[in-house]
């Protein structure tokens, strides 16, 4: 069912995209791998509290999210991951931690890091643990409008030796 609001949404603007099925995976390397998407490419959403309200932070799945770079980009006070019990029931059609980056269609603002603007193509969750939707990153613009800025960091892998 989350795929058809999407899907609905991408169709009544006569976007191009393509669905990818994958076995079930729950963090966004997992999913970039089984899919075979770069992590660059690959789109995650967090969602996050500015001031207390809800936000969506969109950025490469091998990026993590500055919560100081966001809080100074947006010019709020106070920057913070949001709960799984505080935004669940904003996304009553997606399961929990599987939303994509269409804030436009729950009434939450969206901020893309820069990052993603280096894609031609990106792919996101399509509100499930087991679908993705692939298309072009200015189609994904020009639709959302999102506010892009820098906020994100590479994820460091430290090596033992």
């Amino acid at each position: 069912m989350p795929l058809n609001k999407v899907k609905a949404f991408l169709d009544a603007h006569g976007t191009k995209y393509v669905v990818i099925s994958h076995s079930k995976a729950y963090t966004a390397q997992g999913i970039a791998a089984i899919a075979h998407i770069s992590g660059r490419e690959l789109a995650k959403t967090v969602i996050v509290k500015l001031d207390g309200d809800l936000a969506m932070a969109v950025l490469p799945a091998s990026y993590q999210v500055d919560l100081e770079a966001l809080r100074t980009a947006t010019g709020v006070q106070v920057a913070e991951l949001a709960t799984e019990r505080e935004f669940k029931q904003h996304f009553p059609d997606c399961e929990t931690g599987a939303m994509p980056p269409f804030g436009n269609l729950y009434g939450i603002p969206v901020y893309v890091d820069e990052t993603l603007l280096e894609d031609r193509e990106i792919a996101f969750n399509a509100g499930s643990h087991y679908e993705l939707i692939k298309m072009a990153y200015k189609d994904f613009e020009r639709l959302v409008k999102p506010e892009v800025m820098e906020f994100s960091s590479a994820h460091v892998t430290h090596v033992l030796v």
